[in-house]
């Protein structure tokens, strides 16, 4: 990224991410109960497409507060999980020891961009697990996709899915172009930053949000670009018709509890990228 990100977006963001944590503990969508009885699961994409965790070391960034990192400490990986929030580190601390996996589970608290000087274990990771709403918190890319290089071990592998920025260029909020579909809301090829206030969280809980959050919509080849930049050779690309949560009004919830196009997959709403390290 080139244009220098506003004064303050990283303590607007926190603020925000503090706000929805509080409430994620007991939303549905974040239910536990799974990983409580020990069969913790990943979204199908995921549960798809990435390999046998057992026995490695995993670095999960925005981590959130910690229910996939534990899915793949209940899998027989170690596991490290990133955030910036101390209330989402706070309690997946506290789920790791509540359900037996605090060994195996190490969080640490810290902006991203700060990770390389605060988490040990460069280059020793055999995964670094990046998923769902993370890169669009971020302004710089490039950053992001050289500090994965900076952790991963040689024959360690990058795993990242995440909405497709194609879609994000529609929203419901947006006049529709024709009935039944999103409208346009903002340009692909255009600037990437948009500054806006969240009434209510994704999750569909009650509870208002104050303050705004600032999201950058990074293209398809600023991402590629920034882990092809970064050293790291691209396995596979794929693009979904499906994401984990209602992007849209129009998508309807599958039997995976993914939500999709209801009659034809008219746009890809996910995309997912397998990297390695030299």
């Amino acid at each position: 990224m080139n244009d220098t990100p506003p004064d303050g977006w990283l303590d607007a963001n926190l603020a925000n991410w503090e706000e929805r944590a509080a409430l994620h503990f007991d939303a549905k969508e974040y239910d536990l109960t799974a990983l409580r009885e020990g069969r913790g699961r990943l979204y199908s994409i995921e549960e798809a497409e990435l390999p046998d965790v057992s026995g490695c070391r995993v670095l999960h960034l925005q981590c959130h507060f910690g229910r996939d990192s534990l899915v793949f400490a209940q899998r027989g990986a170690h596991v490290c999980g990133v955030d910036f929030s101390p209330t989402a580190i706070a309690k997946a601390k506290e789920i790791a020891a509540e359900i037996g996996l605090a060994e195996r589970a190490d969080f640490f608290e810290c902006n991203l961009y700060d990770a390389p000087k605060v988490v040990p274990g460069a280059g020793e990771f055999d995964l670094v697990f990046v998923t769902w709403g993370t890169i669009g918190w971020l302004p710089d890319v490039q950053q992001w996709a050289q500090i994965i290089a900076h952790f991963l071990k040689p024959g360690g592998q990058l795993y990242f899915a995440d909405a497709h920025p194609f879609s994000l260029v529609f929203d419901d909020a947006a006049p529709p172009m024709t009935e039944g579909f999103p409208g346009l809301y903002a340009p692909y090829m255009g600037a990437p930053l948009m500054i806006d206030s969240q009434a209510v969280d994704y999750t569909g809980e009650n509870a208002a949000l104050g303050g705004v959050d600032h999201w950058w919509d990074h293209r398809l080849s600023d991402v590629i670009g920034a882990v092809i930049g970064a050293g790291l050779h691209i396995r596979w690309m794929h693009e979904h018709d499906a994401i984990p949560w209602p992007m849209f009004k129009q998508l309807v919830k599958a039997d995976d509890d993914m939500f999709r196009w209801p009659d034809k997959p008219w746009l890809p709403l996910s995309y997912s990228i397998l990297a390695e390290k030299p």
